[in-house]
């Protein structure tokens, strides 16, 4: 059983201003993606649920003359330490374990590589499973992140996977 829900956190103001910049619909879509792969992976699916639905919560809307500009995101973005902070922050202030907001915030800040000095490093499992479920979601010329859905529709959904993370847990007893 898990202290804070997928609901609480999309209900906060800072989810709401945040993961709503970068995509709500693609938030969602990543947080089941990775809750689906946690699974597969025997990896926690409270935790990469709450770490896909939160892995782009550090985005900065790069804008030039009113127009998205890829390159200068792609030169310049860091979102991932951003997102990692952020989420890192949000979930000790809704209640969630520290561990556990820890883990997620790293598996944030290693979703992926625009931010990452060049070298090897080793990932964890869950961070794997973030960057499989980010990149299982991408649509060509990122359209992922203007994908729309109505406001009833994603807390419906963001309510059935918090069912789903309960019931897994449920069946572990």
């Amino acid at each position: 059983m898990t202290s804070v829900k997928l609901i609480d956190i999309y209900n906060h103001p800072i989810s709401q201003k945040f993961i709503r910049r970068s995509g709500m619909a693609h938030a969602i879509s990543v947080a089941y993606h990775s809750f689906q792969l946690a699974k597969e992976y025997d990896v926690n699916p409270d935790w990469a649920a709450k770490a896909g639905f939160l892995h782009d919560i550090g985005h900065y809307e790069w804008y030039s003359n009113g127009q998205w500009d890829y390159q200068h995101y792609r030169d310049y973005d860091i979102h991932p330490i951003k997102g990692a902070e952020r989420a890192h922050k949000l979930l000790v202030r809704l209640g969630e374990d520290k561990q556990a907001a820890k883990e997620i915030a790293h598996a944030i800040l290693f979703h992926t590589e625009s931010a990452l000095p060049k070298g090897n490093y080793e990932l964890t499992p869950l961070q794997k499973i973030i960057n499989l479920a980010d990149e299982k979601d991408k649509q060509p010329g990122n359209s992922h992140h203007y994908r729309q859905i109505d406001v009833l529709k994603e807390k419906t959904m963001i309510q059935k996977l918090d069912q789903k993370i309960e019931d897994y847990f449920l069946t572990l007893k």
